[in-house]
């Protein structure tokens, strides 16, 4: 029933577009990581290639293409920093700009003031060291590639933001699952989709239970749990449901927060419908 990213700007786009639907949902930022494990080669861009053609057949073919792309991205980069630009707006274009703007401050060919960030003048790319990485599963042959490279593991810290639906009615889960799927690969949209519609669908199954009667919340949560799983027809087919006591509880309290029932002296009324 959540997504999570690491690019600030998907997640801002992403919960401006939930709000502006009247869609409730709930943010977590946490620590986590990017890792990358492979092999490294040192040397200008000259020296750099110069190792690379010492490798033969299609190993060596993948591993230059990856190089190419690797220049191309450094001169990208290049463009932007000759006029200047702010640290924000240059890592916005990706986590590669990040590793290039360390590897030409580690090369002191950056000027920085405040946030931006700028080539410093007469600076000859061509003489820069740089360090240029491939993964491990593009390495066939290890003996000859350890010859021209160092074995290479690389991990940065970053921020994610976990953003949970915190929807219980049917109609805004489906918009808002039109909208993460703008966002999000589409087996993530599904699996939060279905997560989300069964809770629905058991909310709603609780709500009917109730009734007009206060049924104490012990008997109800019991109830459930013997009637488990439930099997519910959808237009697609059967929609199996199951769950534990904690997170039967979990709805019934997300039920109570948003005014459906209330829960008093370990008993529950239905106060309205979804």
């Amino acid at each position: 029933m959540r997504f999570t990213t690491k690019n600030e700007a998907l997640k801002a786009t992403f919960i401006s577009e939930l709000r502006a639907n009247g869609i409730k949902f709930e943010v977590k930022e946490r620590l986590g990581y990017e890792t990358f494990i492979g092999y490294m080669i040192d040397g200008t861009l000259e020296e750099i290639r110069a190792q690379i053609e010492t490798l033969s057949g299609e190993e060596k073919e993948v591993i230059l293409r990856g190089f190419q792309s690797f220049k191309e991205q450094l001169n990208h980069a290049l463009e932007h920093l000759k006029e200047g630009d702010t640290f924000e707006h240059l890592l916005s274009e990706g986590y590669w700009m990040g590793d290039i703007i360390d590897q030409l401050m580690r090369n002191s060919a950056l000027d920085i003031k405040e946030n931006k960030v700028k080539l410093k003048d007469g600076v000859d790319v061509t003489k820069l060291k740089f360090q240029f990485r491939f993964p491990y599963d593009l390495a066939k042959q290890l003996d000859v590639v350890e010859k021209i490279a160092k074995q290479f593991a690389f991990i940065d810290l970053v921020s994610e933001w976990e953003i949970e639906i915190k929807e219980l009615e049917i109609e805004k889960i489906n918009r808002a699952m039109q909208i993460a799927s703008k966002y999000f690969p589409e087996n993530d949209v599904m699996n939060v989709y279905f997560a989300l519609i069964g809770k629905a669908i058991l909310a709603n199954e609780i709500l009917k239970a109730l009734g007009n009667e206060k049924i104490p919340l012990n008997a109800l949560i019991e109830g459930f749990l013997k009637a488990f799983p439930l099997e519910i027809s959808t237009e697609k087919g059967i929609m199996v449901i199951n769950a534990t006591e904690k997170s039967i509880y979990g709805i019934l309290r997300e039920l109570e927060k948003s005014g459906y029932i209330d829960i008093k002296g370990n008993k529950v009324k239905k106060l309205r419908d979804l």
